[in-house]
């Protein structure tokens, strides 16, 4: 049997971080005179930090603020999250588990930067489970270019046509399937997300969805 892969997103699939990043990134910007709405960072959340500033600064924000302004952010959502904790969405556990046993391997595949990466999987006891992640750093695009998904499968040697994505975000989705993969979509969007199953949980799928995504 060809090695199968599960791709997680993190922000929104695995974990219900938005009031984390929401409060860091309304910490970082009052200073530099922008009053963050809920609109506005619920139309960029799940985007590159740099694709999200020049949205709310202009595209002439230089190089060297985006850094700033990022590292800012990041370094006080990490610490929000090792002060609150952070636990995984309903259903994730068990979902990972089983995948685990049946063999399959298991990436998380994001936007954010690794750090925040390993931060959550520090935070949730991940590293048995999950055999790679690809973060910011690791690609050139964000989605809903493919390149963070097609980057996982590498990483876990899985071809796309056997890999099965995770997402929340309309970005995501379009990313996974523009990677020939299939895509699960969840969260409290799932009826607008045009994947190939979606759901509000993971434990709202029948228990063969997976395999059953493969076999289509």
């Amino acid at each position: 049997m060809n090695p199968r892969a599960v791709l997680w997103d993190m922000d929104g699939t695995l974990v219900d971080s938005a009031d984390y990043h929401s409060e860091a990134w309304r910490e970082v910007m009052i200073p530099r005179g922008v009053d963050l709405t809920d609109e506005m960072f619920r139309s960029t959340f799940g985007q590159r930090n740099d694709t999200i500033l020049r949205i709310w600064c202009g595209p002439d924000i230089s190089d060297a603020d985006i850094q700033e302004i990022s590292d800012a952010k990041e370094a006080r959502y990490r610490e929000l999250v090792a002060e609150r904790g952070i636990v995984l969405l309903p259903g994730i556990a068990r979902r990972i588990a089983q995948l685990r046993h049946a063999g399959w391997r298991q990436a998380i595949a994001s936007a954010a930067p690794r750090a925040n990466v390993e931060a959550i999987i520090a935070a949730l006891d991940l590293a048995s489970v999950i055999d790679a992640f690809v973060g910011a750093e690791d690609v050139v695009h964000g989605k809903p270019d493919p390149e963070v998904f097609c980057r996982a499968a590498e990483r876990l040697e899985v071809a796309p046509a056997y890999c099965v994505v995770v997402e929340d975000a309309p970005a995501g989705v379009e990313a996974g399937l523009r990677a020939g993969m299939r895509v699960i979509g969840v969260g409290i969007n799932h009826l607008k997300l045009p994947a190939n199953q979606a759901a509000f949980s993971l434990d709202d799928l029948p228990e063969d969805v997976f395999d059953s995504l493969l076999t289509r």
